[in-house]
């Protein structure tokens, strides 16, 4: 009995001893796999993660995770490179970023992580004037959007002054408010503010304003011509001296670029009343008057007597105003005898006798007559021309 008992208690002890063994091998051999393990540092898309591994190389470890590395991923060590104690490998995978250019569209893969950093890796150049959305400081996200505005020149005219300049495609309103334009309610702009600014287009700003404009204009004075049986035909004497009035004139005055293009009157008020100048008209008669056809007789004896070169003509000739220089009205009075002379050789006024004419008065003058010279009155033109340029004798009554 007692044998068996120590039997027993043996086979118990080798039990014992055989387990404790067993997992002192299996703790043994579990310190000598992790203690042969690489510690490697790994941020995988911002993220920082450390990790104990056997692998051998970068794409082992990856593997191990469970992630595929894509060919336009970021990964900062070659994917064969051999796992060493200590190593840190980053990797970024790659999202899709859509781009649009004008009416074109086109989805890029990066592991850029803002809109700069993505044109930079992409070579995608911009104009000092392009626009881009969102702006190159702004983070990327996966999907996001990219749109560029490829910026054009035009012409920008401002009030008359004129500039080149650059803008994206835009409204003329928003272009205006880019470069810092101000509009007035009366402004005109060319195209309208709502259009779409163009390549090589011009945009013309006219800078409109309404001033108010006084201006005093004087009112001319009539001539009224009264007869006067007292003095002789062809005569005149002033009854009343003419004075000019005074009227002030509002207006309403339109500038374009400086401009004026309209004026409108508002209102007008008189400052002072004109005077018609009044001129008495000798009727009485100096001579008897003759037909054409018929001739009068030369007078005798007395006045001084000399040649002049005479000439003829109308009361409707170019720039005549039917009065002579002493008031006389030749249209209504077409049958009277008058010529025009030189003051300074015959005084106006004074009776005369021309040869083939007849008496006459000294009654006009004119700026061609000078000297010895005559210009003779007829009622038409027809008597004018027949009676043309000639030399006649003149006597002085």
């Amino acid at each position: 009995m007692k044998n068996m008992f120590s039997q027993s208690l043996s086979r118990k002890k080798l039990a014992i001893l055989s387990a404790s063994f067993l997992v002192f091998v299996a703790t043994l051999g579990f310190f000598l796999y992790e203690g042969t393990k690489k510690t490697v540092a790994l941020t995988l898309d911002g993220q920082d993660k450390i990790v104990k591994t056997h692998a051998d190389t970068v794409q082992d470890i990856f593997n191990e995770l469970n992630i595929s590395l894509g060919k336009e991923d970021y990964l900062s060590h070659h994917a064969k490179t051999k796992i060493r104690e200590n190593l840190e490998i980053v990797w970024k995978p790659a999202k899709p970023i859509m781009v649009k250019q004008g009416e074109g569209k086109r989805t890029y893969w990066s592991h850029a992580d803002t809109v700069g950093e993505f044109l930079k890796e992409q070579k995608i150049m911009l104009g000092k004037f392009d626009k881009v959305s969102p702006n190159p400081d702004a983070k990327l996200k996966k999907h996001d959007s990219i749109a560029i505005q490829r910026a054009f020149p035009l012409k920008l005219i401002v009030g008359g002054k004129e500039q080149e300049v650059w803008s994206t495609s835009t409204t003329v309103a928003d272009f205006l408010s880019q470069q810092g334009v101000k509009l007035s309610k009366l402004d005109r702009v060319e195209p309208t503010l709502k259009e779409t600014v163009t390549k090589n287009a011009v945009i013309n700003v006219v800078r409109i304003e309404k001033v108010t404009d006084v201006v005093e204009e004087p009112i001319k004075f009539a001539v009224v011509t009264k007869n006067d049986s007292n003095l002789d035909r062809g005569q005149q004497r002033v009854m009343t001296e003419g004075r000019e009035g005074l009227v002030s004139k509002k207006y309403e005055v339109v500038l374009e670029n400086g401009k004026e293009v309209s004026r409108e009157l508002i209102s007008e008020k008189k400052m002072k009343e004109k005077q018609d100048k009044v001129l008495a008209m000798g009727t009485r008669v100096i001579a008897q008057q003759v037909s054409r056809g018929q001739s009068e007789p030369a007078p005798q004896g007395g006045g001084k007597e000399f040649y002049v070169s005479s000439t003829a003509y109308t009361a409707d000739c170019n720039g005549c105003s039917g009065f002579t220089a002493t008031g006389y009205n030749l249209r209504a009075n077409p049958n009277a005898k008058v010529i025009a002379v030189d003051p300074s050789v015959i005084p106006l006024g004074t009776k005369v006798y021309v040869e083939g004419y007849g008496y006459a008065v000294a009654a006009d003058k004119g700026s061609a007559i000078k000297g010895y010279k005559i210009d003779v009155f007829f009622p038409s033109k027809s008597d004018a021309y027949r009676w043309g340029s000639k030399r006649v004798k003149i006597r002085v009554l």
